[in-house]
């Protein structure tokens, strides 16, 4: 167990609806390691040994959402050890993935990507637990520059062979209209606690994580209910150990499915 997962709610896996099924396959299969569990006509679901951490669901017909709207912000790829990253991060290098940023975020280190339908990705590894700071319940967060060099080095010379075992979807990061019935909903609703508070975003946990869901305004302040069918984020799935499941949706209508953790 991890400190993500470790935790009364945790992040299952998450569902997007997609155009192009074969070329946003091929992107979370090549550039970022999943495995390919299921896949047909209608959609795929990719993931680690037999655990879906991704499900993707083809709907031609669908409206393009637009990146300004509610919706998805990244979903958060969490690899078990730095050197795993390292080695993701040679292979992105080697392979020219699309990464578009990189930061050292304290409690974590993180590259991020688009896929090809414009969603957001982030593949990150965590630091120990003993490096994170926590004052008066809050972790100390930020985005500094990544030490690229040190994290390739961290890899050795061992060859990425795909996502290994122990990778979770370690949080959700999330587009919403305004911060205030976010936290409202996230907080009061889902039943998660506010682990940091960012210009424009707030970070929610459950069992101290530093996040496992975070809401922000900064490409869609003022973003109205979304409209659907559109492309983009279907559900996020959360994994409870006392909570009942249910089916919720947040106040842009983005659904989260909230089901029993499985007994291993």
């Amino acid at each position: 167990m991890t400190p993500a997962t470790n935790a009364p709610l945790t992040i299952g896996k998450v569902s997007l609806t997609v155009h192009d099924l074969d070329a946003v396959t091929a992107f979370y299969r090549d550039a970022m390691g999943l495995a390919v569990l299921r896949a047909d006509a209608q959609g795929a679901a990719l993931g680690v040994g037999e655990a879906t951490l991704l499900e993707l669901r083809r709907d031609p017909a669908a409206r393009l959402r637009s990146p300004r709207e509610a919706g998805l912000f990244h979903t958060a790829f969490l690899l078990p050890t730095r050197a795993d990253l390292g080695r993701w991060t040679r292979h992105a290098a080697e392979t020219k993935a699309p990464i578009v940023g990189a930061a050292d975020h304290l409690v974590s280190e993180a590259i991020y990507l688009t896929d090809p339908e414009g969603n957001g990705v982030e593949i990150y590894a965590d630091r120990p637990t003993s490096d994170w700071t926590w004052t008066d319940k809050l972790v100390a967060m930020a985005s500094d520059p990544l030490d690229v060099e040190s994290l390739i080095a961290s890899g050795g010379n061992q060859v990425w062979r795909g996502v290994p075992p122990g990778s979770v979807v370690g949080h959700v990061h999330l587009q919403v209209g305004a911060i205030a019935p976010a936290e409202a909903f996230y907080v009061g609703v889902l039943g998660l606690d506010v682990t940091c508070h960012y210009p424009g975003a707030t970070f929610y946990s459950s069992g101290g994580y530093h996040h496992h869901i975070a809401t922000n305004i900064w490409n869609s302040r003022g973003a109205s209910a979304r409209s659907y069918p559109s492309t983009g984020l279907a559900d996020v799935e959360v994994l409870a150990t006392v909570a009942p499941p249910q089916s919720l949706q947040d106040p842009w209508g983005t659904s989260i499915t909230v089901i029993a953790r499985p007994s291993h």
